[in-house]
């Protein structure tokens, strides 16, 4: 791995908190990820299953985490199966974990082979009254493909139909929700990494330049600084395709005049981070875009002024609306007609803002966590209002990442990144 080593007092903690919850007489099962096929005998870089990295800190293919609280014998209370090591896979593929080095990244004193799972969960499944499996069940997941999981589980229910079979996302969702102290910091040090990225763009960008171009420099700059690259697809959409709010082609020319919506951020140790700042092509904002940037800011900081444990989460989005809502009639994008004859499901502002303003970020770039109750200390949120203007091919769109704190101002991981006009236009001329 890139990333440095991540104290396992992470997912001892983690494990702690999962099994507190599971019912009695439950035993809980997570496999890794599939490495998945392009063709031929190629395949996609392997990205681990989150859910039992969030729970091992396992990052490798052909890996098991079993958890059974109620088992009778102690050392099968967590289980840890991974693919036996050879001198022959060293050679061809690298090194990989043994027993000993999966007990040091996981803090689990039980580690087998995969090759002996069957045998052991023979064994203890049969003794337990509920199986917990792993299916996603994100409400953006795409479910397009069978996965490991997947078939781990259709064979499971085959060959134990009369267990009670519970969801681990239950607990999960909410458990993901709320962040260590570790997890903070290496969300920190994603920021930090899209930090030295965003700064060598600023440097780098001129009319002329073509949008790949800005991929590349923030890539190499990610990878420099013990990144495996992007967060997530990257969005660098210069004029009008910054009104394209999943825009990913990235292959336009910048023209003079013309603002780059850039989101676009690292990841860390499998943590993500989630950046979105807008930048002039020549370095320079005109009046009007001055005014749509600035309107934007003015809804961010007041939404990030929210973001404290206790905000329901109804209050807040009613809020940024009633904000945004007069940042658009200040811009004469909206008038009082526009106000007065909009309803509920359509308010008016959502012509030019018709995406959410936050949403939960940690191993997953939209994580896991609650948004029907209230905001929780130590939840880690993105804040991201826009404004798009596809007449004037113009859009504008400021994300900062924010830690919810308990009786006291937010923390802004991103508060070193420049974001105010002045600093921008500063740095871009420098």
């Amino acid at each position: 791995m890139k990333y440095h080593p991540i104290n396992p007092k992470l997912f001892i903690e983690n494990r702690k908190r999962f099994t507190a919850e599971m019912e009695a007489k439950s035993i809980a099962i997570f496999n890794s990820n599939d490495i998945f096929e392009t063709g031929a005998d190629s395949t996609l870089p392997f990205h681990q299953h989150r859910d039992i990295f969030y729970l091992s800190g396992v990052d490798q293919e052909e890996s098991v985490l079993v958890l059974y609280p109620d088992a009778t014998t102690a050392t099968h209370k967590e289980i840890l199966f991974v693919k036996e090591t050879s001198e022959l896979i060293a050679i061809w593929e690298g090194e990989k974990l043994s027993k000993e080095k999966a007990t040091q990244v996981s803090g689990i004193e039980t580690v087998y082979w995969l090759s002996e799972m069957e045998t052991i969960l023979n064994d203890l499944i049969p003794s337990a009254a509920n199986i917990y499996i792993n299916q996603n069940n994100h409400k953006r997941a795409p479910r397009q493909m069978q996965t490991r999981e997947d078939r781990f589980i259709l064979q499971l229910q085959q060959q134990y139909p009369h267990h009670r079979y519970l969801a681990s996302y239950n607990l999960l969702f909410e458990l993901r929700g709320i962040k260590s102290d570790i997890e903070i910091a290496l969300i920190q040090q994603a920021c930090n990494i899209t930090k030295k990225g965003f700064d060598r763009v600023l440097n780098f960008v001129k009319p002329g330049v073509w949008e790949y171009e800005i991929e590349a420099e923030l890539m190499h700059e990610f990878l420099r600084n013990r990144s495996k690259g992007f967060a997530y697809t990257p969005i660098i959409a210069s004029g009008y395709s910054a009104c394209v709010l999943h825009y990913i082609e990235n292959n336009q020319q910048c023209k003079d005049g013309e603002l780059i919506l850039m989101d676009t951020a690292a990841e860390y140790a499998n943590y993500s981070s989630d950046l979105t700042r807008t930048i002039p092509a020549n370095g320079r904002f005109t009046e009007r875009q001055k005014s749509v940037y600035q309107s934007v800011l003015n809804v961010k900081d007041k939404a990030t002024a929210m973001v404290k444990e206790g905000t329901l989460w109804s209050d807040y989005n009613q809020a940024i609306g009633e904000w945004m809502t007069e940042e658009l009639l200040n811009l004469r994008l909206i008038d009082k007609v526009d106000v007065q004859n909009q309803t509920k499901e359509l308010p008016a502002y959502k012509k030019y803002f018709m995406h959410g303003t936050s949403h939960h970020l940690g191993l997953d770039t939209h994580d896991y966590g609650n948004f029907t109750d209230q905001m929780k200390a130590n939840m880690v949120l993105t804040v991201e209002p826009g404004i798009y203007i596809p007449k004037e091919n113009l859009g504008v769109r400021l994300e900062d990442n924010i830690v919810v704190q308990k009786n006291q101002a937010p923390i802004n991981l991103m508060q070193h990144i420049p974001i105010e006009i002045e600093e921008i236009e500063e740095k871009m001329n420098a």
